[in-house]
């Protein structure tokens, strides 16, 4: 097997020590190059063509997060942040999500034995995304976006939607809900995310959709004008006793996710009579696709976005590939699509 070639890019010499050597321990991994700073990590980019890049944000010359856009606009790879502000939940965490990073993880402080943990499991998950990963960035959510008009098309849209979404997704799902009416249909939404994540970004979500944005609580009521996140750790189901309401578990490992995507649309197919619209956005592997096509079956309008504007094009893809997806849309036109 040829080892995942990476680029160890960050301003201090012993973190970057410590990197290599705990990346060293793993066979299937190649430390190829380092950097001290942006603007070598550009020429060592171009010259080396890592498989994944690992980055700090604090740095010289240029802050990580604005080259990490640079990265994803002009030469899109997989990039892992390493830092002490990307620990779980934290904004330059979000921030580095929306714009395109794999994963991010914190910095190790001195007391931790395991100095990188999952590190090089996560950097060899990765590269498998090389190639994947599109060069069309998308915008982002601004109040300048065309939102469907929240009257007037009520008797075309679904009386629930379920949306699933992985890598990529973070920005994906503001950049689609931004363009959600005030008065949307209950919407459920899985983004693989940790845990620590979801309160967060429910609450960024919310920031800036018309809709309410929320994370999901076990029992709570669905209702229209309500859009519910699934919290990391946890499967989204949803139940008919005494109305539509939200269930979490703790079940095993979906497609190797909890929550997952297939769980939340099989949920919907076998418990909801009225009409429904599934969405699946930019992430890695097959998760949704066989929910997906379990809600086609039962006459859900079914909707994959398109590979150019997919930060990842993996569930996208299988999702249509198999039947369960009618079509493939560009991520700015899918809130017209689902609403007509």
């Amino acid at each position: 097997m040829t080892p995942v070639r990476v680029l160890v890019v960050d301003d201090s010499a012993t973190m970057r020590a410590l990197l290599k050597h705990s990346l060293a321990a793993d066979p299937e991994i190649a430390v190829v190059g380092e950097a001290a700073n942006p603007l070598d990590a550009r020429e060592k980019i171009k010259q080396l063509d890592p498989d994944v890049v690992t980055l700090d944000v604090e740095m010289p010359n240029m802050n990580g997060l604005e080259f990490l856009d640079k990265i994803m606009r002009l030469r899109p790879t997989p990039v892992i942040m390493v830092s002490n502000l990307t620990a779980p939940g934290a904004t330059a965490t979000l921030e580095a999500l929306e714009i395109g990073a794999f994963d991010c993880i914190a910095k190790p402080n001195s007391a931790q034995g395991d100095t990188f943990g999952h590190l090089p499991a996560l950097i060899k998950e990765a590269a498998k995304a090389k190639g994947q990963i599109g060069g069309q960035r998308m915008t982002r959510p601004s109040t300048g976006t065309d939102p469907v008009a929240p009257a007037a098309r009520h008797a075309g849209w679904p009386d629930l939607i379920g949306i699933g979404s992985s890598t990529g997704g973070v920005e994906a799902l503001m950049k689609l809900l931004a363009d959600f009416p005030e008065d949307c249909p209950p919407t459920m939404i899985v983004q693989h995310l940790p845990a620590a994540f979801s309160e967060s970004f429910s609450a960024r979500l919310d920031r800036i959709c018309r809709a309410k944005v929320t994370m999901a609580r076990a029992g709570e009521s669905v209702l229209p004008g309500h859009i519910y996140v699934a919290p990391g750790g946890k499967h989204m189901t949803l139940k008919t006793t005494g109305g539509l309401r939200c269930s979490l578990n703790d079940e095993d490992t979906v497609q190797g996710h909890r929550p997952s995507v297939d769980v939340l649309f099989r949920s919907i197919a076998r418990n909801f009579n009225g009409s429904t619209t599934a969405i699946i956005l930019t992430g890695m592997g097959r998760d949704g696709a066989d929910g997906m096509l379990e809600m086609r079956e039962r006459g859900a309008r079914t909707i994959a976005q398109d590979e150019a504007t997919s930060l990842v094009y993996g569930m996208p893809r299988v999702a249509y590939e198999i039947g369960a997806a009618q079509k493939r849309v560009p991520l700015g036109r899918i809130a017209r699509e689902t609403f007509g």
